[in-house]
């Protein structure tokens, strides 16, 4: 039986969610996924179906989503249906809503120097079997800061100051890429690069990394049924 995914897309135009989408919905496709891309939020309101996928990508930047919404997003994840998403589509999203950045892991706060920014990712090595065999590599791209769960598994990370500002008075710091964390029994991934879909062409790693995390994430019920993880701790 093969698996299935939700996408559901909109919000600020400038991410490109119809771009970043569709070449989700490709890797996916690949690896033997059924994907359902959807424009609206309405299909959140059933519960019943998010708990029969396997994973659920957000694309959508900024915006609001009804608690109802996001408490059947928290209960399928819960329940071990995997969450992941890119750059503003999962942690620029619905800016309002802490209980969605405690379940996601972070939150977008500023991206010095704007687009065109040129800076490293640098993989935390042996971190995770999701960035396994790849090196640093360059972006030329915004640079995501955020503000983060210390739950997370950090799977790459990026080095502030590179641009003059500020936040240049404080030491330097790295700050996450692309991490993991959990949700019950659902596995959450997370990638800051997309800002636009062509970042994904421009620095083949982060295609690499995104299309391992999503795999990853959707995997999370089937490894749960699998080994008996039935507790329903989301509960």
């Amino acid at each position: 039986m093969c698996k299935k995914a939700l996408i559901f897309r909109g919000g600020w135009d400038g991410h490109e969610p119809k771009l970043v989408s569709e070449r989700f919905a490709g890797m996916l496709e690949k690896n033997g996924y059924e994907v359902n891309i959807v424009d609206s939020q309405d299909i959140l309101a059933d519960l019943d179906y998010l708990m029969s996928l396997d994973l659920i990508i957000p694309c959508w930047t900024m915006g609001e989503i009804k608690r109802e919404y996001r408490e059947n997003i928290q209960k399928a994840v819960a329940a071990g249906t995997g969450l992941a998403g890119c750059h503003g589509g999962m942690c620029d999203a619905f800016r309002n809503d802490t209980e969605w950045q405690f379940m996601t892991g972070g939150q977008w706060v500023s991206h010095p120097g704007g687009d065109g920014t040129d800076y490293t990712v640098n993989i935390c090595k042996g971190a995770n079997p999701i960035v396994a065999g790849l090196d640093d590599f360059k972006v030329c791209s915004e640079q995501y800061y955020l503000h983060i769960d210390p739950a997370i598994e950090v799977l790459a990370t990026t080095r502030f100051p590179v641009v003059k500002g500020m936040h240049c008075a404080n030491k330097p710091i790295d700050m996450p890429v692309a991490w993991t964390k959990f949700w019950g029994l659902g596995r959450i991934f997370y990638n800051s690069l997309g800002h636009h879909d062509d970042v994904f062409d421009k620095s083949p790693s982060a295609a690499v990394i995104m299309e391992r995390g999503m795999l990853w994430a959707g995997e999370g019920k089937a490894y749960a049924k699998e080994n008996g993880l039935t507790e329903k701790i989301y509960e």
